[in-house]
């Protein structure tokens, strides 16, 4: 009793969210900003009440800081653990290896002990020691089987893993540098429905995947990823340890990531090795079936056209229930569990692993079709010319919406609090938060009701009762950004130039960004919507221009960048990754240049089944689906420029339809609040000064 009563003085002494936030800005040699106090202000109210919260941040605000002190201030007083989940592993290693160390060391006098964290990713990032001592099954791919180069380099990939596993502290696949392929660190690592169990390995103990979790299970801040968070909501299994409160960071990027875990794909390739996996363990008619159902299935998807599917082909119907039905046999012939050695236990999780997975694919298949086209859930496509490149014609199913599940799965079981510097589209939340699952408009942190409780200091009784309500409540803020856009920046979109086609990069674009990169003394950051349009700008302008012009893809993104910051006169082009994964700060930065609006493309099977269906309920499916998608993507391309108070540029648009179409307004408005002209002497002129 005297101890626990220790304790609670102890913990009646800690400090409020805003004197800690004050230690921990002074702690990291920062300055207090008004937009990171009322961020902070709105987190620690959010977790006390229970009520979600969307939080725009723009860049420099400082918002890692403010959602970690309220974070820990509630870990540590209600010995609770806090999950942050991010996007990126840039973001993931900021906050363990800067952020989180540094503010643990500076709270430690205030809050009488140190504030303790931890990392935590999914089971397949880990090495498997199991693995490693008795070696992985043989995978019967035909790269291996036949191409002597790729067998000699998976066979030096594998004998580095091996050397590695006996230096590494932790087994993180991010540790080792560089890396290696998939296909080898899948000789070494095995997923959560592959591994045979700590209890029953016999290296459980020392298992690099338990010993990360259990660390996480004593932290008072776990950081993960979107995905795993997913994976813990939405598939059944606890993989995070109990918590109470999630902070998701990169918010923009949740419903994307939760859509890609709900996504599932069968080809006949895939069915073909989990027959081949069970038919050591079954008699070999069963697993011939299911290999007879794989050949059946190849034959069919080679007739069908690639794309998006409606209807479901009688020809497919029959092969996917050859499947499910081959499968489901293989799995009853396996049987329950038997007591037997671990290569046999591994064996068997292994191959039912596979089974599962293309038992459930074809049910999931099957049952996408079974209601009218506009109440089905889920979306399904054959994929084969949308760029990723598949050997073998792909299957794929992914949820109409994640909306529903989220709601259901997280924000009715955590208190959730959403943050990104691109949040708001079109000046609104809305759009976003019914993504989410978040349904009607959220209430202004700015109004009267928010303004004052927050004055109230609020304790732990402010969590209001229970809703009956299917929308969970919630609370929308913009706190705005330290930067002067409109003093710091130029919005500039070419007005005169003729809207983008399909083939390539115009001769009138070309001359555009020439005279654009030049004006601007090289310092360029080229975002454009292909990797053939930026490999056409990269040859083009390298004929041009006397600046050195990199493109992606030449050498890894990471050192690419680098060159790209150490040089001022150096020009970066680049897809995707690019346009939300460049910090670049000071003068190596003053132009950048997005070639077109970032609509997906008209036939992206989900994309266009989204719209379809926002359509069928009276809305606008072009602005809702496509519009948001693009809004989104600009707003990131455009948060590259300003990356510290002192930096100043330009971002040029060199599509004409951001001003001259009906959309345009709305993917305005999403932008941060540069200056806006479309008079390219201006902007060239405006470039040449800031070149010094």
């Amino acid at each position: 009793m005297p101890e626990a009563l220790t304790l609670q003085q102890n913990l009646t002494q800690v400090p409020d969210v805003r004197t800690l936030l004050a230690a921990a800005v002074g702690g990291v040699g920062g300055t207090e900003r008004p937009g990171q106090v009322d961020m902070a202000e709105a987190v620690a109210k959010a977790i006390r009440t229970g009520e979600h919260l969307a939080v725009q941040a723009g860049t420099g605000t400082g918002k890692s800081l403010a959602y970690l002190v309220p974070s820990v201030h509630h870990a540590v007083t209600e010995s609770a653990t806090v999950v942050i989940s991010t996007a990126t592993i840039a973001l993931q290693r900021q906050l363990v290896d800067r952020d989180l160390p540094r503010l643990a060391k500076t709270l430690k006098p205030l809050l009488g002990r140190t504030p303790t964290f931890a990392i935590l990713k999914g089971r397949r990032n880990y090495l498997c020691m199991q693995r490693v001592h008795t070696g992985a099954p043989e995978e019967p791919e035909e790269q291996a089987l036949f191409d002597p180069f790729q067998v000699s380099a998976m066979g030096r990939h594998v004998k580095r893993l091996h050397e590695w596993s006996s230096e590494t502290e932790t087994g993180d696949r991010d540790e080792l540098v560089p890396g290696v392929p998939d296909q080898a660190w899948r000789q070494v690592s095995v997923t959560a429905k592959e591994c045979v169990g700590a209890a029953k390995c016999p290296i459980g103990q020392d298992c690099f995947a338990e010993r990360a979790r259990a660390e996480a299970g004593r932290a008072d801040v776990v950081v993960t990823n979107h995905a795993l968070l997913a994976i813990d909501a939405l598939e059944g299994y606890k993989v995070l340890p109990e918590h109470d409160v999630v902070v998701v960071d990169e918010a923009h990027d949740l419903v994307d990531r939760v859509t890609s875990v709900a996504t599932q794909e069968l080809t006949s390739t895939a069915i073909a090795v989990a027959a081949r996996r069970c038919g050591r363990l079954v008699e070999q008619d069963i697993a011939d079936r299911l290999l007879e159902a794989a050949d059946n299935l190849a034959l069919t998807l080679q007739e069908l056209e690639p794309g998006r599917l409606d209807q479901l082909p009688q020809v497919l119907a029959g092969a996917l229930a050859a499947v499910r039905n081959a499968a489901h046999a293989c799995i009853s012939a396996l049987g329950p569990e038997r007591k037997e050695d671990i290569e046999g236990t591994a064996a068997r999780k292994l191959a039912l692993s596979m089974l599962d997975e293309v038992h459930d694919t074809a049910v999931r298949l099957l049952a996408a079709f079974e209601a009218e086209p506009e109440k089905r859930h889920d979306v399904v496509w054959l994929a084969g010319d949308f760029g990723d490149f598949n050997r073998t014609p792909s299957l794929r199913v992914a949820p109409l919406g994640v909306g529903g599940l989220l709601r259901e799965r997280l924000f009715a079981q955590k208190t959730v609090i959403l943050t990104s510097a691109t949040l708001a589209l079109g000046g609104s939340f809305d759009t976003l938060a019914r993504q989410w699952g978040l349904a009607g408009a959220g209430k202004a942190a700015g109004d009267p009701d928010a303004a004052a409780d927050r004055k109230s200091g609020g304790t732990a009784t402010d969590k209001a009762p229970p809703s009956t309500s299917d929308s969970p409540e919630w609370t929308g803020m913009d706190v705005g950004s330290p930067f002067e856009h409109r003093s710091s920046g130029i919005l500039y979109v070419a007005g005169h130039l003729p809207s983008p086609g399909r083939d390539g990069l115009a001769e009138a674009y070309l001359d555009e960004l020439t005279g654009l990169v030049q004006a601007a003394g090289g310092r360029t950051l080229g975002l454009f919507s292909s990797m053939r349009a930026a490999k056409q700008a990269t040859e083009a302008l390298r004929e041009r221009v006397e600046f050195p012009i990199l493109c992606q893809g030449e050498d890894a993104t990471s050192q690419l960048v680098t060159k790209f910051a150490e040089d001022v006169r150096t020009c970066l082009f680049g897809t995707l990754s690019l346009w939300q994964g460049v910090d670049v700060p000071g003068p190596s930065l003053q132009l950048v240049v997005m070639d077109r609006i970032p609509f997906p493309r008209p036939d992206d099977p989900l994309a266009s089944a989204r719209q379809r269906a926002v359509q069928a309920r009276g809305g606008n499916g072009f602005l809702t689906v496509a519009g948001t998608h693009a809004a989104l993507l600009l707003a990131q391309g455009a948060g590259r420029l300003l990356r510290a108070n002192d930096d100043k540029g330009v971002i040029a648009v060199l599509d004409s339809r951001l001003v001259t179409a009906r959309y345009g307004g709305f993917l305005r408005a999403s932008l941060p609040p540069f200056w806006m002209t479309t008079d390219p002497d201006v902007v060239k002129a405006a470039l040449k000064r800031i070149d010094t």
